[in-house]
């Protein structure tokens, strides 16, 4: 089992500088594979970012990349989420998901726990 919960959302103006965090408890963290969700009102949940169990490989959705860094620190248990230069469609509720296998997928349906989301806040 691994349980999750993010924090580090908020308001932030068009071209601001937001980090993510994604805590999480359990013993399998370190050999999971981690990515970032979103959902805004009334769209589907959508690929942002992932990382392989180790931090050697990165994925990004084009939306964000170049723009977007998705990060993890093993000895703190924690995965993170730099996002720069935000534009307003990227507001959303944000979700850290654990998939329990070492490569990583855009795939949602690849990735096991979910946390409870973070909300993030673009205005123009």
């Amino acid at each position: 089992q691994v349980q999750l919960v993010e924090s580090g959302g908020g308001l932030v103006q068009a071209g601001g500088s937001l980090r993510l965090s994604c805590a999480a408890s359990g013993r399998t963290f370190s050999t999971s594979a981690m990515g970032w969700f979103r959902q805004a009102p009334g769209k589907e949940r959508e690929f942002v970012a992932a990382i392989s169990w180790s931090g050697g490989s990165t994925y990004y959705s084009d939306s964000v990349k170049g723009r977007f860094t998705i990060s993890r620190d093993n000895a703190k248990n924690t995965v993170y989420l730099q996002m720069n230069s935000l534009k307003p469609e990227d507001t959303a509720v944000y979700y850290c998901a654990a998939r329990p296998r070492r490569t990583v997928t855009p795939t949602k349906g690849d990735y096991e726990y979910w946390g409870q989301g973070a909300q993030v806040t673009v205005s123009s």
